[in-house]
């Protein structure tokens, strides 16, 4: 069974290795247009409407089921792509799910995006999301942020923000396969290069040098790792066993029970950088867990 199961999981990552290189291209516009595509293709669900809204300037996409439900609290959604590509479509393989799993609506935003808009054009951006939803009458205690990948290192980027504010923090994160350090010092870097079908080294040093080649790599503002989380909400954190970033989610969650931030964190087996934007049995899983954790929060 364990060998089967393994194998498994081998075809699997080889797939999605494969799925991955044809959207993959050394031209960053190519790249943008083909997540777009796969957003329009996996992402769009008859159970699930889309509707534009513009944040000063910025696009945004409110995702909601059609059905009677939840309107006291809101998702605010930072999606990944390494900050320098992604979008509000591109995000519909994770945002229908969430708003399908936990009967509430979505807010995902296209922010600006590297190497044409550095740090910290993308924190400012999610800044007027936030001030958005506090200006439709939401309360910080009404909004969970979620993130994944590089939207991960952003939703934490703009808790800590919020935090140096003084400003009320949002009621929890949810943060899928989060990029937490972009000194990218974490030993997994080393330990799964071989496994991880999505990511490698390479490609992650190209969006560091993008997003960040001025700055200071252990600001938390850039990499959250290396911030200060007394006083955080309660945290919900996804990785897969073979990812690079594994590290970058376990010293997270070390980081968070060292300042006694209440926190949860689950290592999925065989499983690559954010699966659960696929059509496989543990995304469907991890979903659910994600909604479990925010009922329970929001309780």
């Amino acid at each position: 069974m364990q060998n089967s199961t393994s194998r498994r999981n081998q075809n699997l990552m080889h797939l999605i290795k494969r799925a991955h290189g044809l959207v993959e291209h050394p031209d960053l516009e190519k790249h943008r247009q083909s997540q777009d595509a796969i957003g329009s293709l996996l992402g769009n669900s008859k159970t699930v409407s889309y509707r534009e809204v513009e944040i000063e300037g910025i696009y945004g996409e409110w995702v909601g089921v059609n059905r009677a439900h939840m309107k006291k609290y809101v998702v605010l959604h930072c999606h990944g792509g390494g900050y320098s590509t992604g979008s509000c479509l591109y995000a519909r393989t994770l945002t229908s799910k969430l708003a399908e799993s936990t009967s509430m609506d979505v807010l995902c935003f296209d922010y600006r995006l590297a190497p044409e808009n550095p740090y910290p054009a993308a924190i400012e951006d999610a800044m007027k999301a936030w001030n958005y939803l506090m200006l439709l009458g939401y309360g910080a205690r009404d909004v969970i942020l979620t993130g994944d990948s590089a939207g991960g290192n952003l939703a934490l980027a703009l808790s800590l923000k919020l935090k140096e504010q003084r400003r009320l923090l949002p009621r929890g994160l949810v943060l899928m396969s989060p990029w937490t350090d972009l000194t990218s010092s974490g030993e997994s870097f080393e330990s799964k290069s071989a496994l991880d079908p999505v990511l490698n080294r390479p490609y992650i040093d190209r969006m560091v040098s993008a997003y960040a080649a001025e700055q200071d790599l252990k600001n938390p503002m850039v990499s959250p790792l290396f911030g200060n989380f007394e006083g955080f909400p309660p945290t919900y954190i996804q990785v897969g066993e073979n990812e690079i970033l594994l590290s970058d989610a376990v010293r997270l969650h070390q980081v968070f029970v060292d300042a006694n931030v209440p926190v949860k964190m689950d290592i999925y087996p065989g499983m690559w950088h954010v699966f659960q934007m696929s059509p496989v049995k543990a995304a469907r899983e991890a979903m659910n867990k994600n909604a479990e954790f925010i009922y329970d929060i929001c309780r």
